[in-house]
């Protein structure tokens, strides 16, 4: 992956891939799914920072990681990593500037997945 690609059309494909015959419909799903649940999960790592909430920080941070992994957007599963090491730390004052660069990676993130979604037939 360079480092101005936003997702790795290479995990498009392998998702692409588990049900080839759908005309793209699974994968739409999928996407559907990312881009309805990890605004949820933003806004739980804000209450969590907001209220010092350590382990809520960490489980909605590693939500993220696991599922922006499975669409190949290394930098958004970075950064959530990064926000969940330092929950992991005790460091959530330390998260609030990783959370701001979270939001603006996950907007990429969520523009280059609709756009994917759009043309999900497109081989």
């Amino acid at each position: 992956m360079s480092d101005n690609q936003v997702i790795e059309s290479q995990a498009i494909e392998t998702l692409r891939g588990l049900s080839p015959d759908d005309g793209g419909a699974f994968l739409r799903e999928l996407i559907e799914i990312f881009l309805q649940d990890t605004p949820l999960r933003l806004t739980e790592i804000d209450q969590a920072l907001a209220k010092l909430d350590g382990p809520s920080l960490i489980r909605a941070a590693h939500t993220i990681k696991g599922s922006s992994g499975n669409f190949g957007a290394t930098r958004l599963a970075r950064l959530a990593l990064e926000i969940e090491m330092l929950g992991k730390a005790g460091k959530l004052p330390e998260a609030a500037p990783a959370c701001a660069r979270l939001k603006t990676e996950y907007a990429l993130v969520a523009e280059a997945l609709s756009q994917v979604a759009g043309g999900a037939t497109s081989a």
